[in-house]
């Protein structure tokens, strides 16, 4: 079916007008919502038990690009480059997180890029928020503040940035048990 119809351009989904005043006139019960709740940022703990629905497509598509980024990290520790591998090992913990998150909440976690925080907020265990708490420090808005790029693969050695993916490697080990229910 094409996109255009009658001359007008239509989304899959739109153009079932029948469908929609119903939705109008009944509502959206609970079971007929979208896995994905989006709440307001200002949601509360009440919220949260209000729509616990989980996003299980979503935190998958976010491990899968968690995943993606442990490799990029790899491949960048391979060629020297140590921020950018510490950097890709703090992408990957967040995704990864953010992943459970979406799984337990059907939302993303708000924070701050302190990865320690994010821990806490999904309930990840101690020991795991210890690893997350190495990885804080390689947001770039935080290590450029006191580095400048040009020195940046300098300041970490390569036994640090391979500390750095092993640190990661743990966290997505975590989350996956969580994330595939292994």
């Amino acid at each position: 079916m094409s996109a255009m119809q009658n001359g007008k351009h239509e989304t899959p989904g739109e153009g079932d007008h029948d469908d929609v005043e119903q939705l109008l006139l009944q509502g959206v019960t609970l079971q007929q919502q979208p896995s994905a709740t989006i709440l307001p940022q200002e949601a509360t703990d009440e919220d949260i038990e209000a729509f616990p629905d989980t996003d299980v497509q979503g935190a998958l598509g976010l491990f899968a690009e968690a995943a993606q980024d442990m490799a990029t990290a790899t491949v960048e520790l391979g060629l020297g480059r140590h921020f950018a591998c510490a950097d890709f090992c703090n992408q990957a913990v967040e995704k990864a997180a953010q992943a459970v998150s979406l799984l337990r909440y059907g939302r993303r976690s708000r924070y701050d890029h302190d990865l320690r925080t994010l821990g806490e907020l999904v309930g990840a265990p101690p020991q795991i928020i210890d690893e997350m708490d190495i990885l804080t420090p390689f947001h770039p808005e935080t290590f450029y503040a006191d580095t400048p790029p040009e020195e940046a693969d300098e300041v970490i050695s390569a036994e640090q940035a391979s500390s750095y993916v092993q640190s990661a490697r743990k966290v997505l080990r975590w989350a996956r048990a969580i994330v595939l229910q292994l």
